[in-house]
């Protein structure tokens, strides 16, 4: 194993040991582990970042982080400045000014949209896509589905955790990265 391969391991177990669990939500025989308590340490935050930073790499030719509402907000600007990108919101309708691409696409509950600001991302740019946890892949495909509408070609969806046992990778058309896989599950 590399050192860089390492170093993330060992950052995703310090991070891990920082997540605080929440049974039975949003909803009963649910295990939620939440990593907002990371971001009220600036270290842990720091540490956050820089997992995804060695994920991505230190060449990475990345233009753009593309940040999903409303958790995506919380590291995606920081990882898009340690990745020397910028950094774009995929929101709900009706959030950003100016003209918007919209896309509908389903959730988990039903179904939901995401709007993203028309020419703020050049066509050919280079983007990843991050939110917090990947589930069913609604969100990520409806955001990835806005960057092609950009024209901008998907680098790779990064999540912090992913509810393994909803598939949710299997929606997405580019490689997917998640820093804890199947933390968050179903109670037995």
């Amino acid at each position: 194993m590399s050192s860089t391969h390492n170093e993330i391991v060992e950052l995703a177990a310090e991070l891990k040991a920082n997540l605080k669990q929440f049974p039975n939500f949003p909803q009963e025989g649910i295990l939620f582990e939440d990593f907002l308590p990371i971001f009220t340490k600036p270290d842990l935050f720091k540490k956050l970042v820089r997992a995804f930073q060695l994920h991505v790499g230190e060449d990475a030719k990345v233009d753009y982080v593309i940040g999903l509402e409303s958790r995506g907000f919380l590291f995606g600007p920081a990882l898009a400045l340690a990745l020397n990108a910028g950094f774009v919101p995929v929101r709900k309708p009706g959030k950003l000014p100016g003209p918007t691409y919209n896309v509908e696409f389903k959730k988990e509950y039903g179904s939901d949209a995401f709007e993203i600001q028309k020419d703020v991302i050049p066509a050919g740019s280079r983007v990843l896509i991050v939110d917090d946890i990947l589930a069913t892949g609604g969100s990520a495909f409806g955001a990835g589905e806005l960057a092609k509408l950009t024209g901008a070609k998907i680098v790779e969806y990064l999540f912090v955790m992913e509810l393994d046992f909803l598939k949710g990778r299997d929606r997405l058309d580019a490689p997917v990265f998640t820093l804890f896989g199947g933390q968050t599950e179903k109670l037995q």
